[in-house]
């Protein structure tokens, strides 16, 4: 007898580990270095005490409201004057996109909208300073 043949074995197509199975699809903003980014300014926003709006353009913007309702008469503006102004808008204006933003989420939406800020001084009425 002569020598003996191997029989081979087919080939076999390897398969793939399992992947894990799909998950449902996210709500809200993506995953990703840009949403952490954004996080990151929002706790060092949080946690500093200085101003958000510049002071120059805040200063024009009041001396120009100032303006119009004196009938345009210039009136002198002392700078801690001015700053006490600057600070107590930006307080409101915080105040009212943080109410404006608990809004939309009760809406079950991440977004904020015009309508969002409309209801929020509707709620909060004349008696915080929206006649």
């Amino acid at each position: 007898m002569g020598p003996r043949r191997r029989r081979r074995k087919p080939e076999t197509p390897r398969r793939r580990p399992a992947s894990p199975a799909p998950a449902a699809p996210r709500r809200g903003p993506p995953l990703g270095p840009r949403r952490h980014r954004v996080l990151r300014e929002i706790r060092i926003l949080q946690k500093s005490t200085h101003l958000l709006l510049r002071k120059n353009p805040f200063c024009r913007l009041a001396r120009e409201i100032c303006v119009q309702f004196t009938r345009g008469v210039d009136f002198n503006w002392q700078a801690q004057a001015l700053l006490a102004l600057q600070e107590a808008a930006e307080a409101f204006l915080v105040h009212l996109f943080e109410d404006a933003y608990l809004l939309s989420l009760h809406a079950g939406r991440v977004t904020l909208f015009p309508k969002d800020i409309q209801l929020a001084r509707r709620i909060r009425g004349i008696q915080e300073g929206l006649g």
